[in-house]
């Protein structure tokens, strides 16, 4: 065989082997998206600190869910509040690359907040890893249905991982923007 029939076989080879590789990254990052965009609109509902030194406050948030144009991620903004009191609150976090997510709870690590450092999409739920200092751990969002999303955050003692706030938010806008595709 001469070296261009030789160069031209190889090069179809990789290119068959490497194409379901990356078609396989399309479609995860196209059911990422779909995840987030079925976040957007209005969120309201009750939330639970359920551990530490805070335990048993209970607070309500209303929150408008939005997703970046550019890249896979999403934006929760709003407010929760606690009797006579408000706070803002915020998570925004977007796609950095193949399936990696950074972002920020409130202002980041650097401020009163904490980093999104990893995230991971799978169906209907999302876990991202939170960090601050020594202090590590998890918010998860699930969808159990277009109308509910469920929001946990647990930290990291030693070895496990214990929840510390729970949120239940139901869908107040009319249509949900999106819909999560069954696992």
């Amino acid at each position: 065989m001469t070296r261009k029939v030789l160069s031209a076989i190889l090069t179809a080879a990789l290119a068959a082997a490497i194409s379901p590789a990356m078609s396989a990254t399309g479609t995860a990052a196209e059911r990422d998206q779909q995840f987030f965009q079925s976040v957007e609109g209005r969120w309201s509902g009750p939330g639970e600190v359920v551990a530490g030194k805070y335990k048993g406050t209970k607070f309500t948030c209303n929150l408008a869910g939005k997703t970046p144009e550019n890249h896979p991620g999403m934006v929760l903004d709003g407010t929760c509040r606690v009797g006579l009191f408000t706070q803002k609150m915020n998570a925004t976090v977007e796609e950095v690359g193949h399936g990696r997510y950074r972002g920020t709870f409130l202002d980041g690590a650097k401020g009163k907040g904490l980093d999104v450092v990893a995230g991971n999409v799978n169906g209907r739920t999302v876990v991202f890893a939170l960090n601050r200092n020594s202090l590590k751990g998890t918010m998860a969002a699930k969808l159990p249905d277009p109308n509910t999303m469920m929001i946990t955050i647990s930290v990291r003692v030693e070895d496990d991982l214990v929840p510390v706030i729970g949120v239940k938010l139901r869908r107040t806008d009319a249509i949900a923007a999106g819909v999560v595709a069954q696992d």
